[in-house]
């Protein structure tokens, strides 16, 4: 796994192009409320320590911002059978923070109108 060095911290180069959903990486436009998301699904056990910092992120695009969750939910259910343990975490992390910062999860809202 490939990491950059970003404020003096290490960030899986993997998760920042799925976070970004660029396939190619530009470190200078990676936005810091990218960074500490990224922190939380690379580090899920940080999460507890990080939910004010995340609560109180400053988001330009709201919309544009869900898709960043999204992508990891996607991306989780993807690849859960490579490490069960691993993708949960991952999944968990980013349903957590969509509820924390949106009140729902987007994807559970779109069940429930299905069974109205």
């Amino acid at each position: 796994m490939d990491y950059i060095s970003i404020n003096n911290k290490k960030y899986s180069s993997d998760t920042l192009k799925l976070l970004t959903g660029h396939m190619e990486l530009d470190v200078d436009k990676i936005p810091e409320n990218l960074l500490i998301i990224a922190e939380a699904v690379d580090g899920p056990d940080k999460l507890p320590y990080l939910i004010e910092t995340i609560r109180s992120l400053e988001i330009g695009d709201p919309e544009k911002f869900r898709f960043i969750l999204l992508r990891v939910q996607i991306d989780s259910e993807l690849h859960m059978n490579e490490d069960l343990q691993r993708y949960q975490k991952r999944l968990y992390v980013s349903q957590v923070i969509e509820k924390l910062l949106y009140g729902e999860l987007f994807f559970e809202a779109g069940k429930e109108k299905e069974n109205d």
